[in-house]
Parts: C-alpha cells; sequence; structure tokens
C-alpha cells in the first residue's frame, strides 16, 4: 500500500465511483426527455401531473391549517435585479447588496486561538484549534433558541469541513520519506475534516465577529471520540481494537451537508467516506464493496509514520486474530448522520445509525408536530442512488425531545412511480413485504453481492444500499440536498447529475440519458402527512442552457434565461419566509461560468441568478439569522488567492451577504 498504489481517481474530489450494479428499473413504460433547447415531460406522466402543476401539488396549498403553515409568512416574491454569470475572482451578488469573507480555514476560534500562517506551517495540533478547511452545510443557531427565543444578532454559526487541499495546507503539499507519510502531517490533515462551531456576535455597527473565549467555540475532528446509537450500536460487524463492545468509534470525515433538528442539535452527514480506507485483503465484506472501498486510500492516512491507533484505524485490512485486534471493522463505524449539540460543549457526538449507512449527503426534517412521529429525508449521493425517509417510533413532544427520537424508528425508500404517484418502501424485517423480498433474494446475486441474507436489523440498516436494491427503490441521479418547503408542506431534493445513465436506465423520475446539468424533483406526502407511505411527485425544473424548457402537457413551466440557466444543483434551502435558495457545484466553462446561487419562487416557479462565487469554487452551504437580514454563504475550493489577495493560498470562508439597506435578503 505505497504511495504509487493510490488510485488517482481519489484524488479528485468529486469521484464517486459507481457502485449500483444492481440495474433497479422499476417502469417498463418510462418518461420520455430529451435535454437539449428543449426538455420535455410528456405521455402518461405529464398527463397525470398536468393536475398537480400551478401553486402547489395536491393536498400541498399553502392555505392548510395542519399546523405546517405560519400565519405571517412574508411573500415568496423575489425583489431583486438577476446578476449574469462571472468569470471573475470575486463574489457577485445584485445591485443594493454588500458582502464579507469570514471565519476563512486556519481562522483561530479556540484552545490557545493560535494564529494562521499563510505559509502553510501550521501543526497539526494548531489545525485542531483553527477553522477547517473546505467549509459546506451551515446552520445558525440563536443563542437564545433554548430560552424560546430567535435573536438575529448573536447565534452559534455551525458548519461541515468536507475535504481539503493537500497543496494548500502544508508548505510543500503532502510529502513522503520511505513511502510513508509524516504523521503530523496526518493529524493536520485529519483535522482539519469535521465540524466547527464557533459564537458569533454582531456589534452596533453591524459587524460580525468571534466571541473569543467562549466556552461554545469548538472543534470536532476526523479524530473525535464518539458513540454509536441506535440499532447498529453493539453489533458484532462493528467491533474495533478502539471499541470491543462496538459502542464508540473516532471522528467524522467528509461531512457534506447537514440538518439542524427540532430540538435544537445539528446533524452532520457523513458522505465520500469510503475513500479515506484501505484494505489490502485478497476479497472484502460487502459492508465495503457496496460503497467502493479500495485498495487504496484517498490521502494515505493508513501510512503514517506512527504505529498510533489514530492512523493505523484506517487500514482496514484483516491484520488481528479477531476483529478485537485490529481496524478490520472500522469503515463500519462511519456513513451515519451525526448529532452534535451545539450548546452543549462537553457533549460526545452520537452517530444515529437508525437513520441507514450509505453517502449521506444530508438531512432535512419535515415540520415537527406535537404528539406525532418525527419525520425526516436523507439522500445518498452517488449516481443510481436513492432517497430515504426515517420517521421515529415515539413521538416529539417539544418540552422533552432529543436524540433519543432518531434512535427507534423505521427507515424508508423511495420508488418513484411512472403515474407521478410514489411508495416508501420500508426496511424493516419486521415488514412483511420487505421480509419476502429479503427471502427471495437469498442465495442470488444482488449487484455485485451474492446475498446470504440478513443477520438482523442491525445488518439491515449497516447495509442499506443492499436492503434498498432488495426493496425496489428507484436509482436516482446523485440525490443530493433536500428542503421543506415551511408553506406548502412539499419536500424539495436536488438531483445533482449523472453522466453515466444510458438510454436504457432512465426512469420516469431521472429522465434524461447523460444528465450532465441536472433538475430538482419535489413530492407531496399523501393527505400532506409525512409519516404517509405513498407520495405524488413532479419535477420543478430542469437545468440547463438558455432555452431549456420543463414542460408538462405542452406547456412550458419553466424556460431558462440568460438570468436563471445554471447545472448541477445541490445546495438547497427554504428561508424562513419561503424562498428557495439553489446553488450549484457544476462545470465553470461557458455558458455556466463560475458556480451560483439562485432564489426561486416556489409558486410561481420564477427563479433568478442572486450570487456568483469566485473562480473555481462550490457555492454551497446556506442559511440566515432569523429575521433573513443576514446571509451566510459558504464558498469550498477555490482557486488562486481567494478571498484574500495577498495571501498565496486559496481559503476555503463564509460569505456574509447584507442588503445595504438592512431590508430581508432576496426581497
Amino acid at each position: 500500500m505505497a504511495k504509487h498504489d493510490l488510485d488517482p481517481n481519489y484524488l479528485d474530489p468529486n469521484y464517486e465511483p459507481v457502485v449500483n450494479h444492481t440495474e433497479n428499473t422499476p417502469f417498463h413504460q418510462v418518461l420520455s426527455a430529451r435535454m437539449q433547447r428543449r426538455t420535455l415531460m410528456k405521455g402518461s406522466v405529464g398527463a397525470a401531473l398536468a393536475s398537480v402543476m400551478g401553486l402547489g401539488l395536491a393536498g400541498c396549498g399553502s392555505d392548510s391549517n395542519d399546523g405546517t403553515t405560519s400565519s405571517n409568512v412574508s411573500s415568496t416574491d423575489i425583489g431583486f435585479k438577476a446578476v449574469p454569470t462571472s468569470t471573475a475572482n470575486e463574489v457577485v451578488v445584485p445591485e443594493g447588496y454588500s458582502t464579507e469573507a469570514f471565519l476563512p480555514w486556519g481562522t483561530p476560534i479556540t484552545g490557545s486561538y493560535p494564529a494562521y500562517k499563510p505559509d502553510g506551517t501550521n501543526t497539526g495540533a494548531e489545525q485542531e484549534q483553527q477553522m477547517g478547511m473546505h467549509h459546506d452545510g451551515v446552520h445558525f443557531f440563536p443563542i437564545d433558541l433554548k430560552a424560546g427565543g430567535n435573536s438575529s444578532s448573536e447565534g452559534l454559526l455551525v458548519m461541515n469541513h468536507e475535504y481539503i487541499n493537500q497543496g494548500a495546507l502544508h508548505a510543500n503539499g503532502a510529502t513522503y520519506v520511505n513511502d510513508m507519510r509524516p504523521a503530523d502531517e496526518v493529524r493536520k490533515e485529519i483535522a482539519a475534516h469535521g465540524v466547527s462551531v464557533v459564537h458569533i456576535k454582531r456589534d452596533t455597527n453591524g459587524k460580525w465577529d468571534i466571541v473569543f473565549g467562549s466556552p461554545f467555540n469548538r472543534r470536532i475532528t476526523g479524530n473525535t471520540e464518539m458513540d454509536i446509537r441506535g440499532p447498529v450500536r453493539g453489533y458484532s460487524k462493528l467491533i474495533t481494537k478502539y471499541s470491543p463492545d462496538a459502542t464508540e468509534t473516532r471522528g467524522t470525515l467528509n461531512n457534506c451537508a447537514m440538518g439542524p433538528t427540532p430540538w435544537g442539535t445539528y446533524l452532520a452527514a457523513e458522505e465520500n467516506w469510503h475513500g479515506y480506507f484501505a484494505n489490502g485483503d485478497a476479497t472484502q465484506p460487502r459492508e465495503q464493496t457496496r460503497h467502493g472501498v479500495g485498495s487504496s486510500s484517498r490521502y494515505d492516512w493508513e501510512l503514517a509514520d506512527s504505529a498510533a491507533d489514530q492512523y493505523v484505524r484506517f487500514n482496514v485490512s484483516t491484520i488481528g486474530a479477531t476483529a478485537a485486534d485490529d481496524y478490520r471493522n472500522e469503515a463500519n463505524t462511519y456513513g451515519y448522520m451525526v448529532e452534535i449539540d451545539p450548546f452543549t460543549p462537553e457533549s460526545k457526538p452520537q452517530k444515529r445509525t437508525a437513520l441507514g449507512r450509505f453517502g449521506h449527503e444530508g438531512v432535512i426534517f419535515a415540520p415537527a408536530k406535537e404528539g406525532e412521529p418525527v419525520v425526516c429525508y436523507s439522500g445518498d449521493d452517488s449516481r443510481f442512488e436513492y432517497i430515504y425517509k426515517f420517521v421515529s417510533s415515539k413521538p416529539y413532544y417539544a418540552a422533552t425531545a432529543g436524540g433519543y427520537l432518531l434512535d427507534e424508528g423505521t427507515l424508508y425508500v423511495a420508488r418513484f412511480n411512472d403515474d407521478g404517484s410514489g411508495d416508501w418502501l420500508s426496511l424493516d424485517l419486521d415488514d412483511a413485504d420487505f421480509a419476502a423480498k429479503v427471502a427471495a433474494a437469498e442465495g442470488t446475486q444482488v449487484g455485485d453481492v451474492q446475498f446470504d441474507g440478513f443477520e438482523n436489523q442491525a445488518d439491515v440498516l449497516l447495509n442499506t444500499r443492499l436492503a434498498a436494491d432488495i426493496a425496489g427503490a428507484t436509482p436516482m441521479d446523485r440525490p443530493e440536498w433536500g428542503a421543506v418547503d415551511p408553506n406548502s408542506g412539499q419536500v424539495y431534493f436536488t438531483l445533482t447529475n449523472n453522466s453515466r445513465r444510458t438510454e436504457e436506465q432512465v426512469n420516469a423520475a431521472n429522465p434524461n440519458a447523460n444528465n450532465r446539468t441536472g433538475h430538482i424533483i419535489r413530492w407531496s406526502e399523501e393527505g400532506n402527512d409525512h409519516t404517509a407511505t405513498s407520495f405524488d411527485w413532479d419535477i420543478f425544473v430542469f437545468a440547463g442552457e438558455q432555452g431549456t424548457e420543463t414542460v408538462v402537457d405542452d406547456e412550458v413551466i419553466v424556460s431558462l434565461t440568460d438570468d436563471n440557466i445554471f447545472n448541477s444543483p445541490d445546495g438547497l434551502w427554504f428561508d424562513y419566509n419561503g424562498r428557495l435558495w439553489i446553488q450549484t457545484d457544476g462545470s465553470d466553462a461557458a455558458p455556466y461560468q463560475n458556480n451560483m446561487m439562485l432564489a426561486a419562487n416556489p409558486e410561481t416557479r420564477e427563479i433568478k441568478r442572486f450570487f456568483v462565487g469566485p473562480q473555481g469554487c462550490e457555492v454551497t452551504g446556506v442559511v440566515t439569522t432569523p429575521d433573513v437580514k443576514t446571509m451566510f454563504v459558504n464558498i469550498q475550493h477555490p482557486d488562486g488567492n481567494w478571498p484574500d489577495s495577498n495571501d498565496p493560498r486559496p481559503r476555503d470562508a463564509t460569505v456574509i451577504v447584507t442588503k445595504d439597506d438592512g431590508g430581508v435578503i432576496g426581497a
């Protein structure tokens, strides 16, 4: 496992190997479409969906009195002039708005507050006290949230750090001596991953800054001690040398999107975690092959010149006599949503296994209702993977709600039918239909896996992708961020792209072969009940170049213009007034140029470009203060020397956006 064995694909941060070879195609008659100057939705789906277009899907009107609609929400109208595409190495926003770079990688936030060194010579110990690299999902928690408040001038800004740029992180990039990596370089790289919790406050002049010395300031890294919670806790396939009883692990990695819980905690998603582990065994267990764990890792952490377990654990080969003597099961402790309580800095993060193990992009909660189950959705961001829903078995009560609600419940996977309907398929062995499918599949080849059954429900959740294959879910075009409309209750998901989909593999919800630009899908749960097991869906918009049309029953619903062309929708978020914000992570070539963020009116489908990032970046992660007058937008992996022209290294950073007249963003 020397350096020369490294798969070059792992150096590509967007590399996601296709590991779903089940070729689930639940439809014999699928939606026909073409992505050129015109994108069509026609045939049986077009006819079925014609009745649910307009202000919202059937059963999701904004005059609902089911508790999901606020009577004092502001208009979702978009009140700014669209900005043009840009190739500049700067942030572009509409006239009347201002921006400021904030909390760039390396900013000291805790401990002894070690200063950032532009020559790359900060140590691993120093990086553990500084902002991590590659900012991603972000949320603002008002400082008075636990007391029922909604401060817009002080709070905890919590964000993920997805991966790293080794060339910028170190003085001379990643180095090797006799095919081994210096341990402190590896320590620094592990520390640049994870999550940052930063106490921030706005002064009387409107300027935001860190509250230095705050006990809330905190770094969670790829080496932080964590608990395993839920049905997989204690399962034999999670036994490691570090945790012989399979109840603990260390670290969270490749955290992309996130999800704030109804009880005021933060869920970080573990997405492309498979690339951090190396297995040199002749054969690998299905828990690794179905996720793409290879014989070499992305950063060669297992090659650190140290015998410390914090580095050895990334080698998941069989070395010891038993699982308690090595780290063959270490990768099985990754692939979950990780709950962090930002208001309790001494608390251990919790890996919530009931939500399934896969390439979580993030999680989004439906509005919590007193006395009813908690419901949340998550996408598996890889080509031909699935969309999931979790419904808790215990009811939500605001006075006592906590993470325990995520430890027991039912995990479902989505099947999108060709008539515009959909079904949530249970992944629970106590469900007769699923148990029958499992029994029928035993002894057969499921994709690349020779299926020999599941030991128990923990085994199902550990192998969520395989369970979804067997259930018959719809393979999607890289389902990423989700969002729930606070006014209508509709659920939206970005389907970023899938250039690997062939004409033979299209399905109703993913109708474009060689889908390089992506689309956004949405659905309404039956009866506007998020616990329902059926739903109605439509495609909100197809991304693409000027002239791309989303058409239903020969009616043009959306036609893209220079004001809103975009590709590869990724980040997605509804602000507190109900505007939908769409962020991109796609080609930065003409005609799209630098990646961007757009605002959409979910009722009229009007879309306008609001924000364009600097060169080479992904625009990812967005949130506002409760008054919607300060917006935080994350910029990941910029090129050049953004945001500081005097700094020789590019630095990921959060951009603060405000309106010059102090008004509501987007209005």
